[in-house]
């Protein structure tokens, strides 16, 4: 990664009061986000995801109500996805050409045969901001700052009030870092011409699970990932990967239509990579 470019995402919304808040504090700062859209709750706030989608930024797909997709029947699956599609194009006019699934749990044939079908990638994260666990902003700011660097996906929420109260200080201690926000898709974009082609599978490092999940030649080998190899398929698109010490979510009651980023009931927490543009490869 050249240059000091970072994504922050949020995933579950649009919410009918939260995400306008965040919306507003990204315009006045200049920075373009990607949010990751829950199909239910864009069928319940079209405006908020036209308005997104007005004020520069991208949408994604994040699964029709939020189920654990790696322990669900293809056609489920695909009823998830292909609906969520639909109301996104119906209500903004836009087709979503990326997915992250819920608590990052997506099988090896699942990413090989949406690749197929919709060409979407698969984009995990690096950064964990564990909004949904501590609801505390500063705990958010703190987290964030400490492990965002340049090629990061950062993982927030626009379903709640206490990630949105942390969101000046965060956004304004980023860029005070000399990052640039963008999209996912501009960061994956600068990433194009050095990532290679196929993401190789690495050996485990002290202990430690580094798969490059997705990748192509993993995806033909018809290898249905366990939970805990869902959690950690974070893969950096320059295949650098040294674990931080921050974990991922687990379920929690929301202040919001639908549940964060966490992992399956299994228990697996997603280990974070880092810089890494987590994108699973089809």
């Amino acid at each position: 990664m050249e240059g000091p470019y970072a994504a922050i995402t949020f995933d579950d919304g649009p919410h009918p009061t939260q995400t306008p808040r965040l919306l507003k504090m990204l315009k006045d700062r200049g920075i373009h986000s990607t949010f990751f859209m829950v199909g239910e709750c864009v069928a319940e706030n079209p405006e908020v995801a036209r308005q997104v989608l007005a004020e520069g930024h991208e949408i994604a797909n994040h699964s029709w109500n939020h189920p654990l997709l790696s322990k669900m029947a293809e056609g489920s699956v695909r009823d998830q996805l292909q609906r969520t599609a639909d109301v996104i194009k119906q209500e903004t006019g836009v087709t979503p050409t990326l997915m992250r699934p819920p608590y990052g749990g997506f099988t090896v044939n699942q990413r090989s045969w949406a690749y197929a079908t919709w060409g979407y990638r698969c984009i995990l994260w690096d950064v964990d901001s564990l909004d949904w666990q501590h609801r505390n902003p500063a705990k958010t700011k703190a987290i964030v700052l400490a492990h965002a660097r340049p090629g990061s996906i950062i993982l927030c929420h626009d379903i709640h009030k206490t990630t949105i109260d942390a969101m000046p200080a965060t956004l304004d201690g980023l860029l005070a870092k000399g990052l640039k926000l963008v999209t996912v898709s501009e960061l994956l974009s600068m990433n194009k011409e050095k990532a290679p082609a196929v993401a190789k599978e690495k050996a485990p490092a002290a202990g430690k699970d580094k798969a490059a999940a997705g990748s192509k030649a993993g995806a033909t080998a018809g290898h249905a990932i366990t939970a805990k190899e869902a959690a950690n398929a974070a893969t950096s698109l320059s295949e650098l990967g040294t674990p931080a010490p921050v974990k991922a979510d687990v379920p929690v009651k929301a202040d919001a239509p639908v549940k964060s980023d966490a992992p399956a009931k299994a228990g697996a927490s997603v280990k974070t990579g880092a810089p890494t543009p987590t994108v699973a490869k089809p």
